[in-house]
């Protein structure tokens, strides 16, 4: 891990996960915080994922980051933390393992697991985007949701002995594996909004898709040309080929997580948080399921709308045809009426 040289960060006191959040995501996550024992139901199904378990396997085959085990990492946690305002920091844990690789799970007490490759990898201020990243993801409470995915995706062997269980848990698990993908962009934006510097987060995402460090092998240009390239696919087999290809992914391609960024800092969104306009987490119990629900819908119709890709315009030809055949629908029933 290169060390570079401190800057000065915004601190944004009292910011809410909900400033970070994918309208998507946030939509899915309000529900679930206002669907009473929710939480708590998921909560007692820890000890058939044996939580402990796993926490105990990282005491043992890792090293817990502390003041005095890899010390920089525990600094860079500490400085995260500050500029999200958050006092309960997860414990970190560093892991040998040579795929470059961080994950957050657990149910109770979330933990942040860094596979030792990333140190060889990115430099300090790109890990300073993976840990915060990370961090979004244990403060928006989706490590609660991921345990509960994970755990699913083990249990598929059970459910397929149920009548009809294969086919109703293969949809609740897509539905967490889209679900999943939209977590991903939310945390991303909260990796950009610690480290403050969209340069850092791109270079990020073109090293994890490459596993090169040395910057001379990329050029941010070309590399949001080729997430375009995909992104805009006119064939309608490319397309459905890209649902084939991201039904069990839990995350986006790098491409298109860099593309999801640049828009959202493109949109004005992220500026105007650092300049301190965002949702604060003393409001957070007054946040509405519709509200929520009603970004979820606009984001995703405003995806299709935009949408170059075959398949994404074709769904919003098709919703706008059915969409403009009922108001004339309507329009002919209130004529009749009157």
């Amino acid at each position: 891990m290169t060390t570079t040289p401190a800057r000065a960060r915004a601190t944004l006191s009292g910011i809410s996960s909900r400033a970070w959040e994918h309208p998507a995501d946030r939509g899915a996550l309000v529900a679930l915080r206002k669907l009473r024992g929710f939480d708590t139901v998921l909560k007692a199904l820890s000890g058939f994922m044996n939580e402990r378990k796993v926490r105990l396997d990282f005491i043992g085959g890792g090293i817990r980051v502390d003041e005095r085990q890899f010390a920089g990492v525990h600094r860079v946690l500490a400085e995260v933390g500050r500029v999200l305002d958050v006092d309960r920091l997860p414990e970190v844990y560093v892991v040998n393992d040579p795929t470059t690789n961080a994950m957050t799970i657990g149910l109770d007490k979330p933990i942040v697991v860094l596979n030792s490759a990333v140190f060889d990898l990115l430099d300090e201020d790109e890990l300073r985007f993976v840990i915060a990243h990370e961090l979004g993801h244990a403060v928006s409470g989706h490590a609660v949701y991921r345990t509960l995915l994970l755990w699913l995706m083990n249990m598929t062997g059970v459910w397929n002995s149920i009548p009809g269980g294969a086919l109703g848990i293969r949809v609740i698990i897509a539905g967490l594996f889209e679900w999943s993908r939209k977590a991903e962009l939310s945390a991303d934006r909260a990796g950009l909004l610690a480290t403050q510097d969209p340069a850092v987060a791109f270079r990020v995402h073109m090293k994890l898709a490459s596993g090169s460090g040395d910057l001379r092998d990329f050029d941010q240009t070309s590399f949001f040309a080729q997430g375009q390239e995909y992104l805009e696919s006119a064939d309608l087999r490319d397309s459905v080929l890209k649902l084939v290809l991201n039904e069990r992914a839990s995350h986006p391609y790098a491409v298109v997580r860099a593309a999801e960024l640049r828009r959202w800092v493109d949109s004005g969104d992220y500026t105007a948080i650092l300049g301190g306009t965002y949702p604060r987490r003393e409001d957070d119990a007054t946040a509405t399921m519709s509200a929520a629900a009603r970004q979820a819908a606009d984001s995703y119709s405003e995806a299709f709308k935009s949408s170059q890709d075959a398949l994404g315009k074709l769904v919003h030809d098709v919703a706008g045809f059915f969409g403009s055949a009922k108001l004339w629908f309507d329009e002919q029933l209130r004529r009749t009426r009157d």
